[in-house]
């Protein structure tokens, strides 16, 4: 829906008049569903119905129940706070949530570093490093660290202020921290902000020349967020959203007009229909993805419509210099399959880099 975030109850209440539909139950349900070979060797515990419950019992686990199961569907922060507290109580060995960085800051407040606690990543802003890169990660790393294979680390809980994120500034801030099974492959690092100096400056800039010479007339763009896209758009006399999704329809190189700025799903699936279309999109700093974090609006159905042969990766060197590999965490296991292999990454004026997607 391009609301950068659920956080409260307005906003959810916003995202679902606007046709939003949760994600966090499907993606517990395929964490549970790769996690089976485990089943019959541990207990699993659950909040009530929604708070995890459904989705276990939906999967064929007969879970311990928590909680009361409540009468409307929608839970909120203190019923996260209270489950986990709870398995805290009850001594768990590990603590698996679905949901973003807000639900990350919910647990972090509930158990501290009482227990070790894994993210599913279901949300919009996963800045922290509790996450694992998809739900199926997520059950390898806890089939591993229940077995006894797997350290736990210290890492980091991060959080943006949601209203400035919605008003184009990025005010992240660090909560403090938990203990997390530690698998550097399988697990996310923190997002790394790029450095404001000139020469990185300088690179974004000859970047931004190269995707502009290049566009292609009656070609539509579909622009992600990011400081290193923003310059894309600035220099076609274009302001760029930030941290939302631009679409523009080039019109020769150099130039192209704006069709739509902090496009949803559906503005931009009805824009490309019909038409020729290119996703320009840049990697998260230290974390590698191009898809599944912070630009849900790319989705799979946006995403297949374009086609791979037409996603353009753009990322400056020092960027790339902290990163292995790109990844991708669409919420769609297919998709992510198709997407993986290798890509150019235009990293300089007339400078490109192949880099394997993950």
């Amino acid at each position: 829906m391009g609301l950068k975030g659920t956080d409260g109850a307005e906003v959810l209440r916003k995202a679902l008049e606007l046709g939003a539909k949760p994600v966090a139950p499907g993606r517990a349900k395929e964490f549970l569903r790769a996690f089976k070979p485990m089943r019959g060797k541990v207990k699993l515990l659950a909040g009530a119905g929604p708070m995890g419950e459904d989705e276990a019992r939906e999967c064929g686990y007969e879970p311990v129940v928590l909680g009361e199961r409540k009468a409307m569907l929608t839970t909120t922060a203190e019923d996260t706070k209270a489950v986990a507290k709870r398995m805290a109580e009850l001594g768990v060995d590990l603590l698996v949530f679905c949901g973003g960085d807000g639900t990350a800051r919910d647990v972090l407040d509930a158990v501290d570093q009482e227990m070790p606690v894994l993210g599913v990543p279901t949300g919009v802003k996963m800045h922290s490093a509790v996450f694992a890169v998809n739900p199926r990660a997520a059950a390898r790393v806890a089939m591993r660290f229940l077995s006894g294979e797997l350290p736990v680390r210290e890492a980091e809980v991060m959080d943006v202020d949601e209203e400035a994120f919605r008003q184009g500034r990025l005010s992240a801030r660090l909560y403090g921290y938990v203990l997390t099974p530690y698998e550097p492959a399988l697990v996310q690092s923190t997002k790394v902000a790029s450095p404001t100096t000139p020469d990185e400056e300088e690179n974004k800039l000859a970047i931004a020349k190269q995707v502009v010479e290049e566009l292609e007339p009656g070609v539509v763009y579909v622009v992600g967020p990011g400081t290193t896209t923003r310059p894309i758009l600035e220099l076609l006399g274009l302001e760029k959203t930030l941290l939302g999704v631009d679409v523009i329809l080039a019109e020769g190189p150099g130039k192209a007009r704006l069709l739509a700025k902090d496009a949803s799903e559906a503005t931009i699936l009805k824009l490309i229909t019909g038409r020729r279309a290119k996703i320009v999109v840049t990697p998260i700093g230290g974390q590698g993805f191009i898809f599944g974090r912070g630009n849900q609006q790319i989705s799979p159905r946006v995403i297949r419509a374009v086609g791979r042969e037409n996603i353009i990766v753009v990322a400056t060197k020092s960027k790339l210099a902290g990163l292995k590999s790109l990844r991708v965490d669409t919420g769609d296991p297919e998709l992510d399959e198709e997407l993986k292999g290798y890509m150019r990454v235009v990293a300089d004026y007339g400078e490109e880099v192949v880099m394997k997607v993950e």
